[in-house]
């Protein structure tokens, strides 16, 4: 599966990616936003299990954000089930070296468009902590629109913070 972008491709993961993913997902400024699940640091053995467990998608769902060959990112989409099951979320990362290049807004349009088009959803949500603008951002100039700030709903790093919800419909 491969989405042109401009600038980037979306494609599944190769099990010789794992190099480039340790390389730029091992950035605490990186993890500092995600969910716990995603390490820090990222090894290489982290990065070799992660790229293993994608090479059978069904849906397909997770992409390796490529520049030049490189994975330098990724961008995914977690179904919902029971009551939920038309809603996805959404979730992304791009490595510090290709911050401010419009990658990751073109990016989620992208994959936005290629869920609506290939996933059973109506809705696509993502939940940012408070001290991420930067991404909520991506969402705003994506076409998400924000619809609750949830006080003091998570904990990363030992910081308490609110998280905002963002979405956007079919």
């Amino acid at each position: 599966m491969e989405l042109k972008g401009t600038g980037f491709t979306l494609r599944g993961w190769n099990l010789n990616d794992a190099a480039s993913l340790q390389k730029h997902a091992d950035n605490p400024k990186i993890s500092a936003f995600l969910m716990d699940r995603f390490p820090y640091p990222y090894t290489m053995e982290k990065a070799v299990e992660w790229v293993n467990s994608l090479q059978e998608q069904h849906p397909f769902v997770n992409f390796a954000i490529d520049v030049d060959d490189q994975v330098v990112g990724g961008l995914g989409f977690e179904l919902k089930d029971d009551v939920y099951r038309k809603t996805a979320s959404i979730g992304y990362w791009l490595g510090e070296d290709y911050w401010g290049r419009g990658i990751m807004t073109r990016a989620v349009s992208l994959g936005v468009d290629y869920a609506f088009s290939n996933l059973d959803v109506i809705r696509i949500q993502a939940g940012i902590l408070s001290k991420n603008p930067t991404s909520m951002r991506v969402l705003e100039k994506a076409g998400f629109i924000k619809e609750a700030v949830m006080r003091n709903a998570v904990i990363k790093n030992n910081v308490i913070m609110d998280e905002h919800l963002y979405a956007i419909l079919k």
